[in-house]
């Protein structure tokens, strides 16, 4: 039994597959045959028509259009007598009829422009399943195109089937053609925004060293500047485009960090290792302080803060903003220490430019004068027959950037398959061509502004429209900045749009409410934190990026991580304050009205702590009372101790009755806040009773009874020259052993002032 020609294509695919890679964008593998044989693969369905390329993407007189693609026989019978030709439909007339003419599908006899066979490529036949390369090649002044403007361009495959003999359209597909041989009057400026943002790496924590080595979550981030990685795409791409860089300074600063050596966490083991990608990213850092010099630098606040989120669910939450303002600082020493340009910090981006009174006002609390909206958000009121400048005021002082959605939308989704990122450049193409011929007396400035992170593919499919763009018949570059500044439409839509016009499908991927509580919390830490650090600016700064980077617009459809990112931070900072603490203590024994206790506060971070107040309480100040002199329930003492030391303080205290007396200890700050748990231990009081004082007494006196006989021994045995029995010369020079820790000292048996001992 002969194999069916599913089974026989499946099998030609695997040993394609097994024996070359395939590079994603220049070789497309067909569907199976069992997909292609559905029942409505007929008529203009049967042949799947992929249009691969076409260059120029924008021609000018003299130049040859060149189409390539792929057909595949998607029918049941094999197709004779095959051709595959051009169509040139009529110019469209403005953005509606290109939208209109990119929704069509399909092919209707007898209302479709002529083939121009002379030009066809012929294939005597196509078997069923398999695809089937063409290139077209034809002279720009062979396509009939008449006045500038924008043209829809057919591929259309014609053929017979064994169930048809007539020549019959199998398949077609199509794109557009601009056509604009010279220069417009008005030239449109054509802002491209360039964005260089990813997800957070780096963590909270910091070696021990004296370096603070970062500690990274993972080292994904170094595949993404490795050659040929996302990142790498973007800068060597951005390097030959007249773009303006958006560059959040938190990745500047996570591969700067790279670069002075780093470590990263191994979960399944609990351990940090060394990082191996300190080459690729100082290459990768140089690469983009070549690209960016004398070119417009857009800094994002650090980190890139959510700010939909912040204006939505952070506004409730105090200090949230606070956060905003500090990322908005941190911006822009991040960009230039690293770049060596000075950046603008005078933009903010929500996400997706989805605005609403609250998210400007939030946008724009930090410093702010402009926010990049998108037109699909702003929208317009309907009563200009073109598309607007982009810069619109909206009060206040303060500017909306309102980028054009279907430019700043064109190349999202999978631009690895080839026909769609061609398709994708010339719908961007076309629409250049048709906002500039609305109004060819009127030059107007219009602003991109793509997905905040786009893959490979699409990075590739963007910079390969902008060169077309490049010949500059009717689009000039105009930065950012610049088109911040362009004079504005008196006709165009100022008004912010309300709350409620705001996408449902992005609030529902905000931070809650609950992660900002969270940042609070972490926040509040650090601050009491902070106070008794000598070097504070060793904890402040990587805490401060990580809550930073804890309001990320790049955790969106990731709260599970994000949640896990939070949790780690404020465990680290958590055991960070842990290392200054009281050592436990359960009782400490008295033997006296007058004695000392000895309580000991240990140091184990690298760096001197200072600005702390040890208190202690006696809990019943009538039976023991802390402090000199005549004492009372309470007393103070200042702490500074060393990095990795302890510091034993010595509290006098005055006993007035036998008993138990529970005791509390308390580390404070300066100004009174608690630091860390208190402490509680017993004092056992143990007076000296009369008896026990003659008892003494009697011991002391029979000690001198003693001395006086030796003294009597001595001076007779002088006289007769001679030493008495078992005494020996007196020895010279002892030393008694010093106190091998007089930092620290025991808690314990210490000798008092009274010439008593404590025992603990």
């Amino acid at each position: 039994m002969n194999p069916s020609p599913a089974r026989r294509w499946v099998r030609r695919a695997a040993s394609l597959i097994a024996g070359a890679p395939l590079l994603a964008g220049l070789v497309q593998l067909p569907a199976a045959p069992a997909a292609y044989a559905a029942e409505d693969a007929t008529g203009w369905r049967t042949v799947d028509v992929a249009l691969n390329s076409l260059t120029p993407g924008a021609p000018g007189k003299g130049d040859t259009v060149t189409v390539s693609g792929t057909v595949t026989n998607k029918g049941k019978e094999p197709i004779s007598e095959a051709r595959v030709g051009l169509r040139v439909g009529n110019r469209l007339s403005g953005r509606t009829q290109v939208d209109t003419a990119a929704a069509r599908t399909g092919y209707s006899e007898g209302s479709e422009p002529n083939e121009l066979t002379e030009y066809a490529v012929k294939f005597p036949r196509l078997p069923v399943g398999i695809s089937t390369d063409f290139t077209l090649a034809v002279p720009v002044d062979k396509l009939g195109l008449g006045d500038p403007g924008v043209y829809q361009l057919s591929v259309s495959l014609a053929g017979k089937t064994s169930g048809r003999s007539s020549e019959q359209v199998l398949g077609i597909e199509r794109t557009f053609l601009p056509w604009q041989p010279e220069n417009t009057k008005k030239r449109t400026q054509l802002t491209y925004l360039w964005p260089l943002v990813s997800t957070t790496r780096l963590s909270a924590e910091t070696g021990s060293d004296e370096q603070q080595t970062p500690v990274f979550e993972n080292d994904d981030l170094a595949k993404e500047l490795a050659p040929g990685g996302r990142l790498e795409q973007m800068v060597s791409l951005g390097d030959e485009l007249p773009v303006t860089w958006v560059i959040d300074p938190d990745l500047l600063a996570t591969v700067d960090a790279m670069v002075k050596g780093y470590t990263v966490k191994d979960r399944a083991t609990g351990t940090n290792v060394p990082g191996r990608s300190r080459t690729v990213a100082k290459q990768w850092l140089a690469a983009l302080e070549k690209a960016v010099q004398d070119q417009k630098v857009i800094a994002l606040p650090f980190a890139d803060p959510d700010l939909a989120s912040l204006a939505h669910r952070g506004k409730n939450v105090p200090g949230s903003l606070n956060q905003l303002q500090r990322a908005t600082e941190a911006a822009k020493g991040a960009v230039e220490s690293t770049l060596h340009v000075k950046p603008s910090t005078d933009f903010a981006w929500p996400v997706e430019g989805a605005v609403d009174p609250a998210i400007v006002n939030t946008a724009t609390s930090a410093g702010a004068h402009h926010v990049i909206a998108r037109s699909d958000s702003f929208g317009e009121n309907g009563g200009l027959l073109y598309t607007p400048t982009a810069a619109r005021p909206i009060g206040g002082g303060r500017t909306a950037v309102v980028a054009d959605a279907r430019l700043s939308t064109a190349f999202q989704g999978d631009m690895a398959n080839a026909e769609k990122s061609a398709l994708a450049a010339q719908g961007f193409l076309a629409h250049t061509l048709a906002l500039t011929q609305q109004d060819e007396e009127k030059q107007r400035s219009i602003v991109v502004a793509p997905q905040r992170m786009p893959s490979v593919t699409q990075a590739q499919s963007m910079a390969s429209a902008l060169r077309a763009l490049d010949v500059q018949r009717w689009t000039q570059p105009l930065d950012l900045v610049g088109a911040a500044k362009a004079k504005p439409d008196p006709g165009a839509m100022t008004q912010v749009p309300d709350r409620s016009s705001y996408p449902d499908g992005l609030r529902k991927r905000e931070l809650p409410t609950a992660a900002f509580e969270n940042i609070k919390a972490t926040q509040h830490t650090l601050d009491r934190f902070k106070v008794v650090l000598t070097k504070p600016e060793r904890v402040v700064t990587p805490f401060g990026n990580a809550i930073n980077r804890e309001m990320s617009t790049s955790w969106r459809r990731n709260e599970t991580a994000a949640s896990r990112y939070r949790q780690d931070v404020q465990r680290y900072l958590n055991d960070l304050t842990n290392e200054v603490n009281l050592i436990e203590k359960s009782t400490a024994t008295l033997s006296g009205r007058s004695a000392t206790i000895p309580v000991t506060v240990q140091n184990k971070l690298v760096q001197d702590v200072d600005h702390l107040v040890l208190r202690l309480e006696s809990t019943k100040p009538t039976r023991l009372k802390v402090g000199e002199g005549d004492g009372g329930p309470v007393t103070e003492q200042p702490i500074k101790i060393r990095g990795g030391h302890s510091q034993s303080v010595k509290i006098a205290t005055t006993a007035n009755a036998n008993g138990k007396v529970p005791v509390v200890a308390q580390l404070f700050t300066e100004d009174g806040t608690p630091y860390g748990p208190e402490m509680r231990f017993m004092v056992n009081v143990n007076e000296i009773t009369p008896t026990i004082m003659l008892v003494i007494a009697g011991g002391v006196l029979l000690l001198v009874l003693a001395g006086i006989k030796m003294y009597s021994q001595r001076k007779r045995a002088a006289a007769r020259g001679e030493a008495p029995d078992g005494d020996a010369p007196d020895s010279e020079g002892s030393e008694q052993p010093s106190d091998p820790t007089p930092d620290t000292g025991p808690e314990s048996g210490e000798p008092t002032a009274a010439g008593e001992k404590v025992d603990r």
